[in-house]
């Protein structure tokens, strides 16, 4: 192993949405970038696809969001809450540049902001894995140590190192990263994508113990998925998936069960058996955490995407300012903007609720949503958006 022969403003670990993102924004600040994935390029993950008002905001200011609707994309201009028999349907408000949602694949959304990544500067690596992290004489965070896909170590040096490698972190484990807040709840989710379903925009639907929903995705697709406590999982899906997937569906959303019967299947079904969700300490001496290496919750009200985009933004301001008083801003604002939707979420996955009580909590988390584009609006970083 040989010793650092180059070095980089930033290395970030982990190239889906909010690492591609990150790397693409440090780089529009004219910072040297190196974005390792441990992966390859335009691979798909577990996923819940749907972009919320904010990520679509800000794909649209990054001027990436074309890439994305050029992508075949469908653009969803109306969501469908399904409480038991009762539906409450809701029109898209345009506004703030915004006039439809969109439910990227992950091979599409991701791919599309590495690429960005690499346009604006980055140095791109796949196939590539922290296995270690360099420090210097005061033990601060001074670089990486990378293994390649031959089983080739290197060194890179760097002035940060960014962890957006997921919940089990390597970055956030090799820094020891304190766990600041933990979820009381968690629920596993079962999905697949299906041709032939006529179903509008988004449809999320809810019965006392269990909700299921259909999401618009890329090749003219829905990813239908359900979502139940764990002792539901237990009980009904693992070890059967399938037939417990199909039995949910009947219960929760018989009008979509029966276009699932009819249509047709694309793919495995992919299972999320849950996990709860955390806050991280967001930053310290040489790295910081983006995404959900830094801050995870219950992918039951779909909003973890936007949530990464939203940071990677966040950091990409903390970084050009680069002192201990920004990095400490990145993680207050994080905070402050995340936990009235990790609390909303949190109440919604303890699937303890009625419908009218989960309606309650429904417009809660509408709030805090509405707060967080307020609060993009309001502190947009032009130097950041595209040229």
């Amino acid at each position: 192993m040989s010793s650092p022969t180059r070095r980089y403003d930033a290395i970030v670990v982990g190239a889906r949405c909010g690492g591609a993102a990150t790397a693409m924004l440090l780089s529009r600040q004219g910072m040297r970038v190196l974005l390792v994935d441990r992966g390859a390029h335009g691979t798909e993950t577990l996923s819940t696809h749907a972009l919320m008002r904010g990520g679509v905001l800000q794909l649209a200011r990054w001027g990436v969001l074309p890439r994305i609707v050029a992508a075949g994309t469908p653009a969803v201009r109306r969501t469908s809450f399904h409480y038991g028999a009762e539906e409450i349907a809701i029109a898209l408000r345009p506004g703030d540049g915004v006039d439809a949602l969109y439910a990227p694949r992950r091979s599409v959304l991701d791919a599309v902001l590495a690429d960005a990544a690499a346009d604006a500067g980055a140095e791109l690596r796949y196939g590539e894995t922290l296995v270690d992290l360099l420090r210097d004489d005061e033990a601060r965070v001074s670089g990486a140590i990378m293994l390649d896909a031959l089983g080739n170590r290197r060194e890179v040096a760097a002035g940060l190192v960014v962890g957006a490698d997921g919940i089990g972190s390597a970055v956030a484990r090799l820094v020891g990263a304190p766990l600041l807040r933990q979820a009381r709840h968690a629920t596993a989710t079962v999905f697949g994508y299906w041709s032939g379903i006529a179903a509008e925009g988004y449809h999320w639907h809810y019965e006392p113990g269990a909700s299921a929903g259909a999401i618009p995705t890329n090749a003219g697709l829905h990813c239908v998925f359900v979502s139940v406590p764990p002792e539901r999982y237990l009980a009904d899906l693992r070890g059967m998936p399938m037939d417990g997937f199909h039995k949910v569906l009947r219960e929760v959303a018989p009008g979509l069960a029966a276009q699932a019967a009819q249509g047709r299947r694309v793919g495995p079904l992919s299972v999320f058996a849950g996990r709860r969700g955390f806050f991280r300490r967001a930053a310290g001496p040489g790295w910081a955490l983006v995404g959900d290496a830094g801050y995870f919750k219950d992918p039951l009200t779909a909003h973890g995407i936007t949530d990464a985009l939203r940071d990677a933004e966040l950091l990409a301001q903390a970084a050009l300012r680069d002192m201990p008083a920004a990095f400490a801003e990145y993680e207050a604002r994080r905070d402050d903007l995340s936990l009235p939707l990790f609390e909303a979420t949190d109440a919604i996955a303890a699937f303890d609720w009625d419908l009218p009580r989960l309606q309650a909590l429904h417009k809660q988390l509408n709030e805090a949503m509405k707060r967080e584009v307020a609060w993009m609006l309001a502190h947009a970083a032009p130097a950041l958006e595209a040229a």
